[in-house]
């Protein structure tokens, strides 16, 4: 990273979540500064603050803050037995103390069919206590980085956006000229996850091997099925999983840019407009939540 960043030194002092809290947010400003302000910035020095104090306090009160808190991974421990019976500081020193020593290895997904609608299930991963502690870390120093390169067309699982801000934005193209909507759902988009694409864009904000050392593993863990059955993950990332959403959004973040590029180029001018309209060519623009997407096109001028 920069001489700025702090680096943990090992000393075990554990901070209350609201100190975590605060610390996170100042190292996350930070990161997203530095980020923003050099897009060809790669960083080199992030797995310190995997393991960092605050960032463990901060992840595991994330993770028992959330409904799922209450459902066993692989390793059939949840959230209140580990209050209970190892106790959070202890949790937290062995899991911080396997990160530092890169002894830590993720566990299997335990794997759990939800029915749909349509007949079908969607296939949700449920990862060890453990492993969510570590994947809100990891998400917590990701996400920062990777959301000053994320385009505005995206909504789905990033922070202050929502399904009604897309809605909202779809709305606004309605009345600029859009006249077509074609909604478009990417099949099976967190089975089919290429990984070495995905580690491509991560290597070019990351250059830290550890970290990205870490975040392959969590690819590679593979789940565990309801029959018992372990399946390995050559492809995807699980969903259920904390920092699936975040790796979801970097992997598509290649579909926004392509549509970005198409409109500056082709379609950023009144002028650029006016003539494909004349061709009788479309005008469009991207808005995406996660894997659903909806192009816009419009055959009039958009403005």
């Amino acid at each position: 990273m920069v001489e700025e960043a702090p680096v943990n030194t090992g000393a075990l002092v554990w901070p209350s979540p609201e100190a975590a809290a605060d610390r996170v947010q100042r190292m996350q400003l930070k990161l997203h500064r530095w980020a923003r302000d050099d897009p060809a910035r790669c960083f080199g020095d992030l797995y310190n603050l995997v393991y960092d104090p605050a960032f463990l306090v901060d992840a595991f009160a994330r993770v028992a803050g959330n409904q799922g808190a209450r459902t066993a991974g692989v390793d059939g421990w949840t959230v209140s037995q580990i209050r209970l019976l190892l106790g959070v500081e202890e949790f937290l020193t062995d899991l911080g103390g396997r990160l530092r020593a890169r002894t830590f290895d993720p566990s299997p997904t335990r794997r759990v069919e939800i029915p749909k609608a349509n007949g079908k299930v969607r296939k949700l991963g449920i990862p060890t206590v453990a492993d969510r502690v570590v994947q809100a870390a990891l998400k917590a120093v990701l996400e920062p980085i990777f959301e000053a390169d994320f385009k505005p067309c995206s909504y789905g699982f990033r922070p202050n956006r929502r399904a009604q801000d897309a809605i909202a934005e779809i709305q606004h193209l309605t009345t600029r000229g859009y006249r077509v909507v074609l909604e478009a759902d990417i099949a099976a988009c967190f089975d089919e996850i290429d990984h070495v694409a995905l580690m491509d864009r991560l290597r070019a904000r990351v250059s830290d091997k550890r970290l990205l050392a870490l975040v392959k593993a969590f690819l590679h863990a593979g789940v565990m099925t309801q029959h018992g059955v372990a399946e390995d993950t050559l492809t995807g990332t699980p969903q259920g999983g904390i920092l699936s959403p975040l790796l979801a959004n970097i992997a598509l973040s290649a579909l926004d840019e392509h549509f970005a590029a198409q409109w500056q180029q082709q379609m950023g001018t009144v002028h650029q407009r006016e003539r494909r309209r004349r061709r009788g060519d479309g005008n469009w623009k991207l808005v995406r939540y996660a894997d659903d997407c909806v192009p816009r096109t419009c055959l009039g001028v958009a403005m």
